[in-house]
């Protein structure tokens, strides 16, 4: 009988890739999938049962921000996402690239890709100096594209071209008050474009309190997601501020969103601080309008909320109605698919790395909360038992509050800023 290193058994498998969804076992040899079977026979140096539990690929997060002492908003993705059942991030935009000296990139592989055990990721921001000064767009004037000397597309795409084992994509930020009022938007949107064609790596982009308009139809005007491609990453996708993707007096997605899903933009939840709001999502879920990715963006003001970690967004999409399976498919196959890394993350393949989550839906009555303190009565809530990094486990973590009630009363501030939301503001 063959000896492996463990078995994990008897759990729910949910595969999109390899379209599994059966109740069996998974064995793991030297850091890789070994077997995944309905019965794996084999003697095992140690097993975990996973009764009653969903047995996935290692989760997704294709959006954070984990530069952690380089940016305001790094968090450390070891203590933040792996502990709470994700193998792989991606940072999205911490870092950019300059001319020879003046280099954030560098900083971000030496000190947060080498030296975490989690999987890090990135996409190379299109500003040279990415997030290095930069806190959230909302009531912050100041950012990285307020000139427009530091969007060098020629730079983004040398550091690409020898980095691309790392970096998988480019990132910019578009909103007012990040962009010398709104004035670069445009030629920064523009040039991120190019730069993401040029090097065959997708953009994601950022888009709230924009002066680039959602909806431009037929006219010549430059939009977004209009001028997007199929490919591209569309994040913040459910947030209720100026730049929505649903129109604030119908309440209907506006058009070209819809065209934008049907040419193959993707779009990503991007939870953030500011970027998740209950009432557009389920408008958007009452006209079949899921995310392609759930992403966090996870940072440093808000893992102790509204955020808290990936199976807490998770579960908000599976209370509005998206399908389980749909709902692991966003922070596994989809991700995967996204940066190109399909073969090698993003499924139980055997002969694969052995990035495992096991997970479990309880039972809860939680009152939980969007990014502008708005609440939902939870029934059904998934969280993080175990998980493997190439085969070796790692310690789950709790949030230390759960639901936090003072990030509540701090960001109900902003709900009077938003276009799209509940009819009454909420109280404390």
């Amino acid at each position: 009988m063959e000896k492996v290193d463990i078995v994990i058994r008897n759990g729910r498998i949910i595969d999109p890739v390899n379209n599994v969804d059966f109740t069996g076992d998974i064995a793991v040899k030297d850091g890789l999938i070994y077997s995944v079977k309905s019965n794996v026979e084999v003697n095992a140096n140690s097993e975990f049962d996973a009764t009653g539990c969903l047995v996935t690929p290692g989760l997704i997060d294709c959006h954070v921000h984990c530069y952690q002492y380089a940016t305001p908003l790094g968090i450390n993705p070891d203590q933040q996402c792996l502990a709470r059942g994700v193998t792989t991030v991606v940072d999205a935009g911490s870092s950019g690239e300059a001319p020879v000296g003046a280099s954030t990139f560098p900083g971000f592989q030496k000190f947060i890709v080498e030296k975490s055990n989690c999987r890090v990721l990135c996409f190379l921001h299109i500003a040279k100096h990415g997030l290095s000064s930069a806190g959230c767009t909302s009531g912050a004037p100041g950012g990285e594209i307020d000139s427009l000397n530091q969007v060098d597309v020629d730079a983004c795409l040398k550091c690409i071209e020898s980095n691309r084992d790392t970096i998988v994509g480019i990132k910019v930020r578009l909103s007012k008050d990040i962009a010398d009022n709104g004035r670069n938007e445009e030629e920064a949107y523009r040039r991120a474009l190019k730069a993401s064609e040029l090097a065959n790596v997708p953009l994601m982009v950022h888009h709230t309190l924009s002066t680039i308009p959602v909806q431009v139809g037929n006219s010549h005007e430059f939009g977004c997601p209009k001028h997007m491609r199929k490919g591209d990453i569309y994040t913040h996708s459910f947030h209720g501020y100026k730049s929505s993707v649903v129109d604030p007096v119908t309440r209907e997605l506006f058009p070209d969103v819809i065209e934008a899903r049907e040419r193959g933009v993707l779009f990503d939840v991007g939870h953030g601080q500011g970027s998740f709001c209950w009432t557009v999502a389920e408008t958007a879920a009452n006209q079949n309008f899921y995310p392609d990715i759930i992403s966090t963006d996870m940072h440093a003001f808000n893992y102790a909320g509204p955020v808290y970690d990936l199976t807490t967004v998770m579960s908000k999409f599976l209370h509005i109605g998206m399908p389980l399976v749909d709902v692991i498919r966003a922070t596994t196959m989809h991700p995967a698919r996204t940066i190109g890394l399909e073969v090698k993350i993003g499924s139980l393949t055997v002969g694969n790395e052995a990035d495992i989550t096991v997970l479990r839906i309880s039972d809860v009555d939680l009152y939980l909360e969007d990014s502008q303190s708005q609440r939902r009565n939870l029934k059904k809530f998934i969280v993080p038992v175990a998980t493997w990094k190439k085969g070796v486990q790692f310690e789950i973590s709790k949030p230390e509050e759960f639901p936090n009630l003072q990030a509540m009363k701090e960001n109900v501030k902003e709900w009077d800023k938003i276009l799209v939301k509940d009819n009454e503001k909420p109280t404390f």
